[in-house]
């Protein structure tokens, strides 16, 4: 059974772009959007955890009519939130979570001994 996903307001170029920007290029890359697809890609965003710190930096963007029309109280909160954030543009590269791998192996696994059956 598949979940009705919330259908992405920008292309998903444009979204992948959004999250590999530096913090210097966000703001520009932002005011490409249109304002009221920018207000819808702020709520889309902030409703997902790995992308809420770009939500805030987008919503920081909007107005409160905008973001309330299209998240009603949702979109008023993102709104004071955005206007609250110390930097959202820059806690969103903070808080990313660094990929590590492993340095040995996960299991030991014994080696068959045909002479043990």
């Amino acid at each position: 059974m598949q979940l009705n996903e919330e259908a992405c307001p920008v292309p998903e170029s444009v979204l992948g772009e959004l999250y590999r920007v530096s913090p210097h290029g966000l703001n520009a890359l932002i005011e490409t959007v249109p304002v009221q697809t920018r207000a819808r890609l702020a709520l889309y965003c902030y409703r997902r955890a790995h992308l809420a710190s770009i939500g805030l930096a987008i919503a920081a963007s909007c107005d409160e009519g905008d973001l309330a029309e299209f998240g009603g109280n949702l979109g008023a909160d993102l709104f004071v939130k955005s206007r609250e954030a110390d930097t959202p543009i820059e806690s969103f590269h903070s808080q990313r979570r660094k990929i590590s791998l492993s340095s040995g192996p996960i299991r030991q696994v014994a080696p068959f001994n045909q002479d043990d059956e």
